[in-house]
């Protein structure tokens, strides 16, 4: 396989991510001009509470076993009971969405009237319920956060004035409830991680015939007190991962090379057990696959931006709400990544694009006169053509992935799920270096695992199991490297990748030995 296609499909994934950013950015400051501010954060908040809420009814819906009816519409768990993560198909992304649904609706209850709140209060009963079947810890310590940064600003509001006078604590508006509030929400997420547990068993004992009885439940007690199983703890991973940057502290081992690294590691302690193609820190995964130089400018350059914009100071509730936003995404990047996935993507963009312009209005002040306002409308005009423009560009974009995802997921499907013309030969059609380049890695993969292996196809597989090594050294692409390479006479290559199979994949080894396909 040549080397800049290869480049090609490891970069294009992330320049797109960043291109998607940068667009969200820039409607978040063309939204946060003085006229549109408003009603781009009624949007902005109401958008990110009906997400929340929808995806909260979703996860309780899951958890107690009752999704399957709604497939192909809603993600159904393989657990029968007791998981849950609405439509993101991973609890700590599912947290994380509840716990900036939860912001906005703390700004959200600083606008609404009395019934209106009322109302709210039973939204963060459902959003505090959706992050106790979620079982994530990452959505503990953001509810934690939560709680005590809104409790902080609530008592605050409510504090007496100083002996200088001042407003009194009865004519402040009162945008935020009233702490004991914070305190109720924990206690009800305490409450139901212990109770939902119980619920979901009894609801599956009452639906015994569909085969949902006597499944086991790991709640969020269980999970805090016993941790992750032997060889999948974080504090294990990024040991691993220090010890790669040690290997390479300027250059790194290369853009999305983690998983080989991990995989080729000779580690001097416990080793990681899962394949590893991120290193769940974003500082972290910047060190080890660009080098420690790279993670210090680009961390430093947004803390910088960060500490300049002084969010301690803020007082804006709009813009109080979108940092509590960023922060969720933030908090949630230091232990996994939510910024390789394109629902967080957007909306960091749009918090970025948000809060870095809204000072920018108070400058437009300065100027009067009719240049000054004819040069506005044309600006105006610009802005929307480019808008316009863009949007034509994004949409025809999307629809090329789509489709070209629609083409190389074929292999990937059942025979009798395949489109027509695609059952019988499902590579046929495939062209990873032209059309279908965005998704060139996961064609190869699929011919890869397609393809045997036999003296006429050794050389070909071998060639592809190489290239594939890189994306996804899981066991099945490990053994076929390992049968094509001595098909070939490559003995040397086939006793060290059957050495790394029996360090890496022990269980895999052993079917090799037994003469059993990978797992």
């Amino acid at each position: 396989m040549p080397s800049d296609l290869s480049e090609v499909s490891i970069w294009a994934p992330t320049v797109a991510s960043l291109a998607l950013m940068g667009l969200a950015a820039d409607i978040g400051a063309s939204a946060a001009s003085a006229h549109r501010r408003p009603a781009c954060s009624l949007a902005f908040a109401q958008g990110l509470l009906a997400a929340g809420l929808f995806s909260a009814l979703l996860g309780l819906i899951q958890y107690h076993g009752l999704a399957a009816p709604l497939r192909p519409w809603v993600a159904v768990p393989m657990e029968p009971i007791g998981m849950a993560y609405g439509n993101l198909r991973q609890r700590n992304q599912f947290a994380t969405l509840l716990s900036m649904a939860l912001v906005a609706l703390l700004w959200c209850h600083g606008q609404a009237g009395v019934r209106g709140r009322r109302l709210l209060l039973g939204a963060g009963a459902l959003l505090v319920a959706g992050l106790a079947v979620s079982t994530s810890r990452t959505g503990l310590l953001q509810l934690l956060v939560i709680v005590m940064a809104a409790g902080g600003l609530g008592w605050r509001e409510r504090r007496p004035a100083g002996r200088g006078g001042g407003v009194p604590p009865h004519a402040r508006p009162r945008l935020l409830p009233d702490p004991r509030w914070m305190l109720v929400a924990l206690g009800l997420y305490a409450l139901l991680s212990w109770m939902l547990p119980w619920s979901a068993v009894a609801v599956a004992s009452m639906r015994a015939a569909d085969g949902g009885a006597g499944a086991d439940i790991q709640g969020m007690l269980i999970r805090l007190r016993e941790g992750a199983p032997p060889g999948h703890s974080r504090v294990l991973l990024w040991s691993n991962v220090l010890w790669l940057i040690g290997q390479r502290p300027w250059t790194g081992w290369g853009w999305g090379q983690l998983s080989v690294a991990h995989y080729l590691a000779e580690y001097p302690g416990p080793r990681f057990v899962e394949i590893l193609d991120n290193a769940h820190n974003l500082p972290l995964h910047l060190a080890v696959e660009l080098g420690i130089p790279a993670a210090v400018l680009i961390c430093g350059a947004f803390l910088w931006m960060v500490v300049a914009a002084r969010p301690w100071q803020e007082r804006d509730p709009a813009r109080l709400m979108v940092w509590g936003v960023l922060g969720m995404i933030v908090m949630h990047s230091l232990v996994e990544y939510p910024l390789w996935y394109g629902p967080f993507q957007l909306v960091f963009g749009l918090c970025l694009g948000l809060i870095w312009s809204g000072r920018k209005p108070a400058l437009a002040k300065q100027t009067s006169g009719r240049s000054s306002l004819a040069a506005a409308q044309r600006s105006e005009a610009r802005a929307r053509l480019g808008a316009r423009l863009t949007a034509a560009a994004l949409v025809a974009m999307v629809a090329y992935v789509g489709w070209s995802y629609v083409r190389v997921s074929q292999p990937f499907l059942p025979a009798a799920e395949r489109l027509a013309g695609w059952r019988d030969d499902p590579l046929a059609q495939l062209d990873p270096d032209g059309r279908d380049r965005p998704f060139a890695r996961q064609v190869r993969f699929a011919q890869l695992a397609l393809t045997p292996l036999t003296p006429d196809t050794a050389a070909r597989v071998h060639e592809l199991a190489q290239a594939t090594l890189a994306f996804s050294p899981e066991p099945r692409v490990v053994v076929k490297l390992i049968d094509s390479a001595r098909l070939l006479g490559l003995e040397q290559e086939a006793q060290f990748h059957l050495e790394r199979l029996r360090v890496v994949y022990p269980e895999a080894y052993a079917r090799w030995l037994a003469g059993k396909p990978p797992a």
